[in-house]
């Protein structure tokens, strides 16, 4: 791996490890305003406590806005992103101005949340409100940090009825239509899904 360039290797790496759930995340400046980005180094990493995490790679050595805020606040939304909003989603990913939202350049439309202060977005079929529960960062072989690794503990969840039956705590996924990220500029459906059970 040291072989290859930074570049190669992120190709690499995002190319192989595929499909990766994609985080829409809505975070708040110090002045107030609502950012909104995509992240695919993102997963659930806990049940117990319930946990997820996002890795944000830094540019050219400074914090991205989105991880400032959460570190900033200690507060962040993370919304499924899923195929009825997923084009608007790939609009908050234009590098704009801090005084600028994202959302400005989207259909998509603020909700207040109920535990933490950061809005979430009102067309996303789950949202999870999360408070910073770690900031980890990571470094390159000459020193430099590259990464933020935010980890978010869950403390309220909003599900639309079409996607969970709260009755047997269950998720439909073939209701909520995820949208999973691949490498370049290539997205996935849910497609085909199949089951496996466990060995006793």
């Amino acid at each position: 791996m040291d072989q290859l360039s930074r570049k190669e290797a992120y190709k690499l790496l995002s190319g192989s490890i595929v499909p990766r759930p994609i985080a829409f995340i809505t975070s708040l400046s110090k002045d107030d305003i609502v950012n909104a980005a995509p992240f695919s180094f993102f997963n659930v990493i806990s049940g117990h406590p319930p946990l997820l995490a996002v890795s944000i790679g830094r540019r050219e050595g400074q914090m991205k806005d989105t991880a400032q805020h959460v570190i900033d606040r200690g507060e962040f939304v993370v919304h499924v992103s899923d195929e009825a909003i997923i084009e608007d989603i790939n609009e908050t990913a234009a590098t704009l101005p801090q005084e600028e939202s994202e959302l400005d350049r989207t259909g998509l439309h603020q909700v207040q949340s109920h535990v933490v202060s950061v809005p979430g977005i009102q067309e996303a079929r789950i949202r999870f409100e999360c408070r910073l529960e770690k900031h980890l960062t990571f470094q390159n072989d000459e020193g430099e940090i590259t990464v933020d690794h935010i980890i978010g503990r869950v403390v309220c969840a909003h599900l639309d009825e079409a996607v969970y039956d709260a009755e047997k705590g269950y998720v439909s996924t073939h209701e909520l239509k995820p949208v999973a990220r691949l490498a370049g500029n290539d997205y996935a459906h849910l497609g085909t899904s199949f089951v496996l059970k466990r060995p006793e």
